[in-house]
């Protein structure tokens, strides 16, 4: 059964796709590894409760995996049978590990006891890491924010992992409360490398090759999960494999971002939907890819006007059509994340 020591890469940090509902799905995979890839694949979460079945189409992004890498599903839930049970079945299929979500921030999750919520009771934590580690015989792996309320909360969390066999973890530098506004916490990313024996991954507000080498820089870890500056940048995953290995490095014009946004568009479309609907589901995309671009937001405002294809292609014509470089990061870094004010690096 492959491991996490033979999936380290010998030269620079391993590289995974975050986890992102709705978001990393199977058509999303493919564009993904078209543009050189991750290392490493999480699923959408699986919802876990009493009455719950592994969903269908999640199933297929394992099954029908497209891009050649390891696939790791992960679960959310607080119920510790549902747990095991659903354990027991994604083990049917061909995956390299199990995840367990302690990150989602979701109010609607939260106030299920799930995802983030979970950080408020370390106790359950516990007891489900306990339940689970016997029973799942591929890698077993966390992926985690900092505390619920305050970071300080941190250290007991890190008692509860160190205590259990865990093959890896994922460390989002922020609390549950601090959403994707504040700055990421390094120094809690790096108190769990220096605390847990698996290996560790940084996540949170990698949207440059710059910001990679940053955060490794600070924070001593493995590894980087990157979630939504990969969807604004799809070359980045190749951009830090080269930067860490010495090779130019591609800088991608607008015009490449056009072309990004077609692949993107016909990978992702779906032929029962109407137009409007299509263009709809493609601006969640846009969202992320179009900040920065254009003279006070003017691109990305009239794409959240657009309702049809030729409303929305002519916009990127007009806005995309020229080799001016697209930039690696958007003026404000907040903007990616945060609704409002910049508060540095977050």
């Amino acid at each position: 059964m492959p491991t996490f020591a033979d999936l380290l890469p010998a030269h620079g940090p391993l590289l995974a796709l975050a986890p992102m509902q709705d978001i990393t799905d199977l058509p999303f995979w493919r564009v993904m590894q078209h543009y050189g890839g991750a290392d490493l694949y999480y699923t959408e979460y699986f919802r876990v409760h009493r009455d719950s079945t592994p969903e269908r189409h999640i199933l297929r992004s394992i099954d029908e995996n497209p891009t050649g890498r390891p696939v790791i599903a992960q679960m959310i839930g607080e119920d510790i049978p549902s747990l095991l049970r659903t354990a027991h079945a994604l083990q049917r299929h061909p995956i390299f590990g199990i995840d367990l979500n302690l990150g989602c921030p979701a109010p609607v999750v939260c106030r299920k006891s799930a995802g983030g919520g979970l950080l408020k009771r370390p106790e359950h934590i516990d007891a489900i890491l306990r339940a689970l580690r016997p029973i799942i015989g591929v890698q077993f792996t966390v992926k985690t924010r900092i505390g619920f309320s305050d970071p300080a909360e941190f250290g007991r969390l890190l008692e509860i992992f160190a205590a259990h066999e865990v093959d890896a973890f994922t460390v989002h530098g922020r609390t549950v409360r601090e959403l994707y506004r504040t700055r990421v916490h390094l120094d809690r990313i790096r108190q769990a490398v220096e605390r847990l024996r698996a290996p560790v991954f940084a996540n949170g507000n990698v949207l440059s090759v710059a910001l990679a080498r940053e955060t490794l820089a600070a924070t001593g870890a493995a590894g980087l999960m990157i979630g939504r500056g990969a969807i604004r940048n799809p070359w980045l995953f190749a951009q830090i494999r080269d930067g860490a290995q010495g090779r130019p490095i591609f800088e991608p014009t607008l015009r490449d971002l056009r072309d990004y946004i077609d692949h993107l568009y016909i990978e992702t479309r779906i032929p029962r939907l109407s137009e409007a609907n299509n263009v709809s589901k493609l601006k969640k995309y846009m969202n992320f890819i179009g900040q920065g671009i254009g003279p006070d937001e003017a691109f990305l405002h009239g794409i959240r006007r657009a309702t049809t294809e030729a409303e929305f292609f002519g916009l990127c014509d007009r806005h995309l059509d020229s080799d001016t470089p697209f930039p690696a990061e958007p003026p404000v870094r907040a903007l990616l994340c945060a609704r409002s004010e910049a508060l540095g690096i977050v």
